[in-house]
């Protein structure tokens, strides 16, 4: 691969922190949450992460939301209304973030560049995703119907094609599995390891840790209409990640391949539905409000690299990350790099010459689900704790974006660092 490209985004940041973060269970495609909009899963993890910090929604001075798809007929007033609803000032501006896979990142990332600027000093990060909502679309009806070119498609299928290459997404991954000699049985068996990685990660209460139940309820805003959630009736409560399953190698590899390579069904990141939430504060925010933060966000870059192998983003991401940190890759302690799919996750791995035994340790997007828009903020959230539980220093999310690109966040342990913030 090329040296760190000198044309991506890099910043690092002193004083930029998130003060917490959660998300909602993730469920699967037509699953518990696939009825409920996008805009009412990011106001429910709005309201909690508030809730759980004791940060008041009052003090917030940006609103950062993604949502890739348009999942919802009010989907251009998403960003306003998480705001609204979960109680941050009519005053606050909110804004729709949108980077595709990157999203999530995105949103921490402009928050911090945000608090470095000193145009805030608290900023909610909301990143939220309907799979199962994507609409079948139809773009070329406005005037009427000529005979025989009646054209409804699937926005979710056919979104995952990228025209430049003429490409799907998976098989940009299948060339990355050619390039770096890749063989169906590593995927699978990668594939397992996520599933057992998330297994033991909900068997032992950490991922419980990092998620709040959705069950249905109305979220009232004084002069306004209520929105709210409403599950379908045979669900009370909604827990738990339910893509995680025992799935043994054998299992998976009875699959049949779905672009004619190594990737499957199986091996490739669930189509799950969910949120995900985070407060970013400076400083000055930390001390004034004597708030515990979970984690410094210390620096953030993104890049772009071939669309035809649009899998291999992290690799440059994190590279120009750690150049610009001072950093070297044996200085980070955790990785979480999302898996879009298992052979463009070991083709990241194998050219960084990253120690998998770092990588993705309580399981990845195969095991639990890859909501576009949340994923970025699961993935940072997940890494920050996964530090503080193993009293650890640094670590890096990250993950490629169609089109061609990567981004990549640092984030450190307050506990772990000399001289920490009290």
């Amino acid at each position: 691969m090329p040296p760190p490209s000198r044309n991506g985004l890099a910043s690092v940041y002193e004083d930029a922190w998130i003060v917490g973060g959660l998300r909602t269970p993730f469920a699967d495609y037509n699953g518990a949450l696939g009825g409920v909009s996008p805009t009412d899963l990011g106001i429910k993890v709005a309201r909690e992460v508030f809730r759980r910090t004791g940060v008041p929604p009052e003090d917030v001075g940006v609103v950062l939301t993604g949502c890739v798809a348009q999942a919802s007929y009010d989907a251009y007033v998403l960003p306003r209304h998480i705001g609204l609803y979960s109680g941050v000032p009519l005053e606050t501006p909110a804004a729709l973030v949108q980077r595709v896979c990157g999203t999530g990142f995105e949103l921490i990332r402009q928050a911090a560049d945000a608090i470095h600027l000193g145009q805030t000093g608290l900023a909610l990060c909301v990143g939220t995703e309907s799979m199962t909502r994507n609409p079948i679309a139809a773009y070329t009806h406005r005037a009427g119907f000529r005979m025989g070119q009646v054209e409804f498609k699937d926005f979710l299928w056919e979104a995952l094609l990228d025209p430049a290459p003429g490409l799907t997404m998976g098989q940009t991954a299948e060339n990355l599995a050619r390039r770096y000699g890749i063989s169906r049985a590593e995927v699978d068996a990668f594939a397992s390891q996520s599933f057992a990685r998330a297994l033991d990660a909900q068997e032992d209460g950490f991922l419980e840790g990092e998620t709040v139940p959705v069950r249905s309820e109305a979220f009232e805003l004084p002069g306004y209409q209520p929105r709210g959630i409403r599950l379908a009736r045979n669900v009370g409560e909604f827990r738990a990640d339910d893509h995680v399953r025992p799935s043994s190698v054998e299992a998976l590899a009875g699959i049949k391949p779905a672009f004619g390579g190594v990737q499957t069904g199986g091996n490739s990141s669930a189509i799950v539905d969910g949120a995900a939430a985070a407060l970013v504060c400076s400083g000055d925010y930390l001390r004034a409000k004597k708030v515990a933060p979970l984690a410094r966000v210390a620096a953030a870059a993104v890049v772009g690299v071939p669309p035809e192998v649009m899998g291999i983003g992290p690799v440059p991401a994190i590279q120009l990350l750690l150049e610009r940190s001072g950093l070297r890759l044996e200085d980070v302690d955790r990785f979480e790099i999302n898996e879009a799919f298992g052979a463009q996750c070991i083709a990241v791995e194998r050219e960084l010459g990253l120690d998998h035994g770092k990588v993705n340790v309580n399981g990845g997007a195969i095991a639990i689900g890859h909501p576009l828009a949340a994923t970025g903020v699961r993935l940072t959230i997940t890494v920050a704790r996964e530090l503080v539980r193993r009293r650890l220093r640094y670590g890096v999310s990250s993950a490629c974006v169609g089109g061609g690109q990567g981004i990549a966040l640092l984030v450190e342990n307050p506990a772990a660092r000399p001289g920490r913030l009290n």
